[in-house]
């Protein structure tokens, strides 16, 4: 750490910050209690209706004694769902953008102070002066790299990881809406996260039921590599999107989130459909699929014979608002007469 971030100066720091939003508004806050009962003090300290709210998230338990004011966004899966629940008033900072933003969320995002290209430094994160930070992936609290939940913690700042990566068991869309349900209590807008939820509910029951009873087509899940096959595995969200849209991951016995396999599995398991997952620094769609198309192993695999491709931004893959979309998305490219 640098030595202008001690602890000490740490906590001075975000106290500081914590005082300066609390004098900012407090000519506000005066005015709306200035009512013929007086009180204002009074309203002012009074916790919010629903609070605390305690939250055991992967392991790490944190009490929140009234909606985080200050958010630090790290990977933009979460930076997303926040903006859905219109939240962006209480966003500060997000990092690592990998897709192009969802166009009616654009606008907002693109007004929030972006930290880094990827995930922020300590430093970089203390100077947004966050109350809480948001990491989408497992790397977004590295402690290899100085910004261990336990670090931050020591600095006074609140984290909450996205559910995906707690290491539980395959992930489902049900832990999509709870991740949804779960900001929404956080931040005090459970009627938001339940209208969300109902949305996203009714537009993958609606996919979901254009295939009904379609035979479920092999998928195979490309992400990235050229000696092997970067894939999603039986405890992701994409096995779970597959299934919703009409399809069986041919991969769906890896146990784990992603993995490394063989181009002679990818052969064996003969795929008819090959699901491109889309995202900055891994090369783009357009380039994995001239790769497969080039390799003469593969020649013979149907996917890639039929040139039967789905491209899918990673963003919508994982636990997020975007994976409702990805559903439809998977299932027009699995069974395209099902939606003529």
């Amino acid at each position: 750490m640098s030595p202008l971030f001690t602890p000490a100066r740490t906590r001075g720091f975000l106290r500081a910050t914590a005082a300066a939003v609390a004098l900012s508004s407090l000519p506000l806050t005066i005015g709306c209690g200035a009512s013929d009962e007086g009180g204002g003090a009074e309203a002012t300290a009074a916790v919010p209706t629903g609070f605390p709210v305690t939250i055991d998230n992967c392991g790490v338990k944190t009490t929140y004694d009234r909606p985080p004011s200050r958010v630090v966004t790290i990977h933009q899966h979460p930076a997303e769902l926040m903006l859905a629940l219109g939240l962006k008033d209480r966003m500060v900072g997000t990092a690592f953008p990998d897709s192009a933003v969802l166009p009616e969320l654009k606008k907002d995002y693109e007004a929030i102070p972006e930290l880094a290209e990827r995930e922020p430094s300590f430093e970089e994160i203390l100077d947004a002066g966050p109350e809480l930070v948001y990491g989408g992936y497992g790397s977004a609290f590295a402690e290899s790299e100085g910004r261990s939940r336990k670090a931050l913690a020591d600095a006074g700042i609140d984290t909450y990881l996205n559910r995906e990566y707690c290491g539980r068991k395959q992930v489902t869309m049900k832990d999509t809406y709870d991740e949804i349900r779960t900001i929404g209590r956080i931040f005090g807008v459970p009627d938001r996260a339940d209208k969300l939820v109902a949305d996203l509910e009714s537009r993958v029951g609606k996919a979901a039921a254009e295939v009904e009873g379609e035979p479920g087509t092999p998928v195979f899940v490309y992400d990235s590599g050229d000696g092997s096959a970067f894939t999603a595995g039986g405890k992701s969200l994409g096995t779970e999107l597959i299934r919703l849209a009409g399809g069986r991951n041919v991969f769906a016995d890896l146990d784990d989130v992603f993995g490394d396999v063989s181009w002679e599995q990818v052969v064996e398991r003969r795929p008819e459909v090959i699901a491109l997952y889309d995202y900055a620094g891994a090369g783009s769609a357009e380039e994995k699929k001239r790769f497969l198309l080039s390799q003469p192993a593969l020649a013979g695999v149907p996917a890639v014979r039929n040139e039967r491709f789905v491209v899918l931004p990673l963003t919508a893959t994982l636990i997020g608002i975007r994976s409702a979309y990805a559903v439809e998305d998977l299932a027009r490219g699995l069974h395209p007469e099902s939606f003529r």
